[in-house]
């Protein structure tokens, strides 16, 4: 089946009404998940679980309530939000590997007072302090109770209601620009902020990227996903967009789990896989013989994929396409196809996305990106002002990325938070650890600028390249054609450079490492 064009006003629908209309297209029958417990669900099984569970939790919230979720990125998962969809509750997801002091924060600026977990989860993941702090004040609902409470009569009913899921749903149904779902940014910069993301948001998003797709997806593919989806790209990207449009989607718990998640593709025949930089060199390096033979292509978003990564998965044939997003665009903004692919880009904007570029003083090429578009979110929770959901000025959001768009396609050059200022020239940060990557494409780099008396700022640089020295960078950045100014100035050797749970870089705890360590530079 190829991809269609973009319909922004059929996408103005709830997320459970979309996955309805996706049954009616192609049957109750076809598969919709599995994980790593190998127990497939079809369809119509994930509707009749949701509506199940759904009434269950129905009982102990509100229309419209925020639900905090902590859950792993597995069936039971799914089932949940969709659940919480089919009657009208809004699913907070929580990170939780963001600590006690963040998930605490998240919880308040949602105001939440029930969360949804799991005692086995809990417990394997050793959560009891996080899910103790969660639990002041709020009731916490264990999936295992759940389950125990639900009778024959319930089971009955269930079945009895998803001949007609579609009038259970209306009951209940929210207006397509009321929240969906609520995702917390990652918090390396002060305390997390509140996404609310809108049906219409997330239905968009999951749809302009199937148009985008230009038939490179269809619905015999088998999507693999072992991103969390407390972060918008595994669940928009890695959950709705398969789910939404017929296809069977692979969950896995953990994205570091080097050596599992290759098997489980192999298992699976996995045709498509969603992962990180970071993650796909540790797939590569870990998987055995027939693993990754099936992956026809990876869309990798979060972080720039290094040349060697690239060179890693060429063995398999398989074509990794770089994206762009961000939380508070559903996420993705570009991606690039098999049609339309260019190297040192992130790919071409979405349908029906608007982009202006504001320009940055010290910076002559491309600007600061603002973008507007159906995937849009509704706005940020107010902290000061519980409830209240700010909304962007006139529909357009900051990404905060220094980008040049040349034909269509975006080709960033660094977060504006990312450049260091020089003896009055403005440095990508990102730019200099491209540099250092040609020079060790085998190790991590990250280069942070920390104050300088004399420069205005100094760049260090954070390896986990054992021998790295400033000499060889010096002789390769002439030989590259770079300035001077753009070597680091001391290096900070790590045995690992610190990741978020959603595999992108911390780049506020690689810069705190390396002021905490300044003075032994």
């Amino acid at each position: 089946m190829a991809a269609s064009s973009f319909d922004a006003a059929g996408a103005r629908i709830t997320i459970f009404r979309a996955l309805l209309q996706t049954i009616a297209r192609h049957g109750k029958g076809r598969i919709a998940l599995e994980d790593p417990e190998r127990q497939p669900i079809t369809y119509g099984r994930l509707v009749l679980g949701a509506l199940v569970l759904g009434r269950k939790l129905a009982s102990l919230t509100s229309r419209g309530e925020h639900v905090g979720v902590l859950l792993p990125n597995m069936q039971g998962m799914a089932v949940t939000l969709f659940s919480l969809f089919a009657y009208g509750r809004v699913p907070a997801l929580l990170n939780f590997t963001a600590g006690v002091r963040n998930l605490r924060a998240a919880a308040e600026v949602a105001q939440l007072k029930t969360i949804v977990t799991s005692r086995r989860f809990v417990e394997k993941g050793e959560l009891d302090e996080e899910v103790a702090a969660l639990g002041e004040g709020r009731r916490v609902v264990y999936l295992e109770d759940v389950r125990k409470q639900i009778t024959s009569l319930d089971k009955a009913l269930g079945a009895l209601q998803s001949l007609f899921p579609g009038l259970v749903h209306r009951s209940y149904e929210a207006g397509p620009d009321e929240a969906a779902v609520i995702l917390f940014t990652s918090g390396t910069e002060g305390k997390p902020k509140g996404v609310v993301l809108s049906h219409a948001n997330i239905v968009s998003n999951a749809r302009q990227v199937f148009a985008h797709a230009g038939g490179a997806i269809s619905e015999r593919d088998i999507f693999m996903n072992p991103l969390p989806a407390f972060h918008s790209f595994g669940l928009t990207a890695g959950m709705m967009v398969p789910l939404l449009h017929g296809m069977k989607v692979v969950l896995y718990p953990s994205p570091l789990h080097y050596k599992q998640v290759p098997k489980l593709i192999g298992d699976m025949k996995a045709t498509f896989l969603l992962a990180t930089d970071t993650f796909l060199q540790g797939y590569a390096r870990a998987a055995e013989a027939n693993d990754l033979g099936s992956v026809r292509y990876v869309v990798a978003g979060a972080e720039r994929v290094k040349a060697e990564t690239k060179r890693m998965w060429e063995p398999y044939g398989t074509t990794i396409l770089e994206g762009y997003g961000c939380t508070e665009c559903s996420p993705v903004l570009a991606v690039n196809t098999p049609q339309a692919m260019r190297e040192g880009t992130v790919g071409k904007l979405l349908p029906g996305i608007e982009a202006k570029l504001e320009p940055v003083e010290g910076i002559p090429e491309g600007g600061r990106l603002t973008v507007r578009g159906p995937n849009v979110m509704a706005g940020y929770l107010d902290p000061e002002e519980p409830g209240r959901v700010i909304p962007p000025e006139g529909g357009w959001h900051d990404t905060g990325d220094i980008v040049v768009l040349d034909d269509g396609f975006v080709a960033i050059r660094g977060r504006a938070k990312r450049f260091a200022k020089l003896g009055g020239e403005m440095v990508s940060l990102a730019a200099v650890e491209t540099m250092v990557a040609k020079v060790w494409p085998d190790q991590n780099h990250v280069v942070v600028g920390l104050p300088d008396p004399r420069k205005g700022e100094q760049l260090i640089l954070v390896t986990e390249k054992p021998d790295a020295d400033r000499a060889t960078l010096q002789e390769a950045a002439k030989e590259q054609g770079f300035p001077e100014l753009w070597v680091p100035r001391a290096i900070l050797v790590t045995q690992a450079i610190p990741v978020l749970g959603n595999g992108k870089i911390d780049y506020g705890a690689t810069r705190e490492l390396a002021a905490s360590r300044r003075s032994l530079l």
